[in-house]
């Protein structure tokens, strides 16, 4: 399939790229703003083409795991990466509670500096998908601003407090 549905987020942060950059790939930061509604324990984290950051997801009792197959890092403006569902073993796997998402999907983050700012652009696709997981990730296109967006927000404070 050529035509893949691709989520697109754009946001500008008061902070300068290489902060920004910083946030994605340094795993104490990170696991202070991403999945802001679960507890985030990072169990490893290599940060190079062919590296893995490894991340569990905690709430109520349950969890979740993803891993970042990194494909290109170049700090502080370009991270592609392939965000893996895995299982305990950090195998790629369904994720549980949402059987028909994506296993793979392809994650690219640009930064770009505007003065004192940061413009941020970060797509999402599906990456060696079934036609059902093509077709789930497609019907959840307009609700994904929501998670990534109580993600941004968490990230915009962050920043400001790194900057404080």
């Amino acid at each position: 399939m050529t035509d893949l549905p691709t989520y697109v987020l754009e946001r500008t942060f008061v902070a300068p790229p290489e902060l920004v950059w910083r946030s994605w790939t340094d795993p104490a930061l990170l696991a202070r703003w991403y999945g802001p509604r679960s507890e985030l324990v990072i169990h490893h984290s290599d940060l190079r083409p062919g590296g893995q950051t490894r991340l569990e997801m905690r709430w109520g009792g349950a969890a979740s795991f993803q891993r970042f197959d990194y494909l290109t890092v170049e700090p502080p403006s370009h991270l592609r990466f392939v965000m893996v569902s895995a299982d305990a073993a950090w195998a790629p796997a369904p994720p549980a509670h949402q059987p028909d998402w994506p296993v793979r999907l392809l994650t690219d983050v640009t930064l770009t500096s505007i003065g004192s700012q940061t413009a941020m652009r970060l797509t999402w696709t599906p990456d060696q998908a079934t036609a059902t997981e093509i077709a789930f990730f497609a019907a959840a296109l307009n609700g994904l601003g929501r998670g990534w967006g109580s993600g941004m927000e968490a990230l915009a404070a962050l920043l400001a407090d790194l900057q404080a």
